[in-house]
């Protein structure tokens, strides 16, 4: 997988957090570095240990599912995009409350790192994914881009929220794609 391929995965799996952080840089009175940061660590560490763990569990069944693999990650990742459109088209905001609390960090971090748990499952069934670089790279995205998330939410409220879930689902059924048409041979 080239770094190229690892980006546009890592920001598009990253784009449900930076929803979140928006709205959470929304609700907040001060976005400071503090909330920055703690946003950032939180959901780019989810983000970092989900794939992990996803490929871990991958790794374990490769066995099972090699002759089917690229239909799975087809289809994983189509759903996640899907669901992520689904989520930037709807007329619901759902803008969470100021608390940066343990309890409320940790919710949110899980369930926008779920779809990661997905991706890393699927990166076990590619052959060349360095899997430590990719949670690495996955984190970094999401921590930077989740701190900004903060700060921008805060400045200019949920003016991206939709627009960025939205990118981040195309960019993932995009990706899909591209690897079942891979490994069809339909493009090289």
């Amino acid at each position: 997988m080239s770094l190229t391929e690892l980006f546009v995965i890592a920001v598009g799996l990253s784009m449900d957090a930076f929803a979140v952080a928006v709205c959470k840089g929304l609700a907040v009175k001060k976005a400071g570095i503090k909330q920055m940061l703690l946003a950032g660590v939180w959901f780019g560490g989810f983000q970092a240990l989900m794939p992990a763990i996803g490929y871990f569990l991958g790794a374990t069944f490769e066995e099972y599912i090699t002759k089917i693999d690229h239909w799975i990650a087809f289809i994983l990742l189509g759903i996640i995009g899907a669901n992520m459109i689904k989520e930037a088209l709807s007329k619901e905001e759902e803008c969470s409350n100021d608390s940066m609390g343990f309890k409320e960090m940790l919710t949110l971090a899980v369930a926008t790192s779920i779809d990661a748990l997905a991706v890393g499952i699927t990166f076990a069934l590619l052959p060349d994914v360095n899997i430590g670089a990719a949670v690495g790279f996955i984190g970094v995205i999401t921590l930077v881009l989740s701190a900004a998330g903060i700060k921008i939410g805060n400045i200019f409220g949920v003016k991206y929220k939709s627009k960025a879930e939205l990118a981040g689902g195309i960019i993932l059924i995009l990706m899909g794609l591209k690897i079942l048409l891979e490994h069809l041979g339909v493009i090289g």
